[in-house]
C-alpha cells in the first residue's frame, strides 16, 4: 500500500520522525504515551514508513531490493553500536525497550515480499506471512515500548496486526488494484469461482463481496481474540494499542458498510470518530 514520499538519511532528525508519522492512523495512539514511549514509537514508524516507501516506489526492482539491504546493515549496525547519524535515536531506544533485531529484520523482508513483484493473490500461508511480517512485527517491537509482558504482548502483536493488515487490504482492493496488487488469498477467490490472476479483473467480478465477507470475519475475530488480550493486560500498557483497534475497527466497519459491490468510493477516516475514541481511552 502507498505511502507518503519519505527519504531517512544523515539529515533526519527526531522532529523528522514525528513528522512523518502525523499523517498515520497510528498518530493519535501515539500522542497520548509518556515522552519516552512516544519518542521511541515516532523513530519505529519512520524506519517502516522508510521502508514501504522503498517498496512501493517506482525504482527498478534490483534498486530497491539494495535500499532495503542497506537497511538491513544499518540495523545491524544500531545493534553493533555504530549508527549512521540519522538512526542514533532509533539506536537508543532499541537498547532502552531492548526491541529485537529480528523484528526489524522481519519488516524489511515483508517489504521485500512487495519489491520483488507484484503481489497478486497469494497462498493462504503466503498471506499470513505478509501479514505477520509487515505488520505484527511492528506490532511485536511496539509492544515492548508499551511495557507489555512477553508472552501477551506477542499473542496481541500476531492478533492486532492481523486484523489491521487484512482491514488495509479490505479498505485498499482499488487503490492495491491500480498498482497492479491484490492481497486476497487465492483460496478463497478459487472457492467464488474467480480464477483470474489479473487484480483488476478481480476487483471488478461480482463474485468479490463473497470473498471478501470471509476476510471481514476474520479480521473481526482477530479484534476480538485481542481484546481478550487487552482486557487481561495492565489499563496503562494497552491504552495506545486500544486506541489503534477502535479506530482500524472502526474503518473496517466504514467498509462494510460501503461495500465490496461496484462502484466502490473511498473510505475516509471518520475523524469525529477517532477522537472520540482517543479520548475514551485517555482520559476514561
Amino acid at each position: 500500500m502507498a505511502v507518503p514520499n519519505l527519504v531517512v538519511d544523515d539529515t533526519h532528525t527526531d522532529t523528522d520522525a514525528a513528522a512523518a508519522t502525523s499523517g498515520s492512523s497510528f498518530y493519535l495512539a501515539m500522542r497520548i504515551l509518556p515522552a519516552a514511549q512516544r519518542d521511541a514509537m515516532y523513530e519505529v514508524y519512520a524506519f517502516c514508513r522508510a521502508v514501504d516507501d522503498i517498496a512501493d516506489s517506482e525504482l527498478p526492482r534490483a534498486e530497491r531490493h539494495a535500499a532495503l539491504d542497506r537497511w538491513r546493515a544499518d540495523i545491524d549496525a544500531c545493534y553493533a553500536g555504530a549508527p549512521r547519524a540519522s538512526l542514533r535515536a532509533l539506536t537508543r531506544h532499541i537498547h532502552t525497550f531492548q526491541l529485537k533485531r529480528d523484528d526489524f529484520h522481519a519488516m524489511i523482508d515483508g517489504m521485500a515480499m512487495d519489491a520483488t513483484e507484484d503481489i497478486c493473490a497469494p497462498d493462504e500461508a503466503t498471506l499470513d506471512l505478509y501479514c505477520d511480517r509487515v505488520a505484527s512485527s511492528a506490532g511485536r517491537l511496539s509492544v515492548r515500548i508499551f511495557g507489555m509482558e512477553e508472552a501477551p504482548g506477542i499473542a496481541l502483536a500476531h492478533h492486532l496486526g492481523r486484523a489491521l493488515q487484512l482491514t488495509n487490504i479490505l479498505r485498499d482492493i482499488d487503490e492495491d488494484a491500480g498498482i497492479n496488487r491484490c492481497y486476497l488469498p487465492r483460496e478463497l477467490l478459487a472457492r467464488e469461482g474467480i480464477a483470474t490472476t489479473s487484480p483488476t479483473e478481480i476487483a471488478d467480478d461480482p463474485s468479490l463481496p463473497r470473498v471478501c465477507a470471509t476476510l471481514v470475519e476474520r479480521a473481526r475475530e482477530h479484534f476480538a481474540a485481542a481484546d481478550r488480550i487487552m482486557d487481561a493486560a495492565s489499563r496503562a500498557h494497552v491504552r495506545a494499542p486500544r486506541i489503534m483497534s477502535g479506530v482500524y475497527r472502526c474503518l473496517l466497519e466504514k467498509t462494510v458498510d460501503r461495500g465490496f459491490d461496484l462502484p466502490r468510493t473511498k473510505v475516509r477516516k471518520p475523524r469525529v470518530r477517532m477522537l472520540w475514541i482517543v479520548a475514551r481511552h485517555a482520559f476514561f
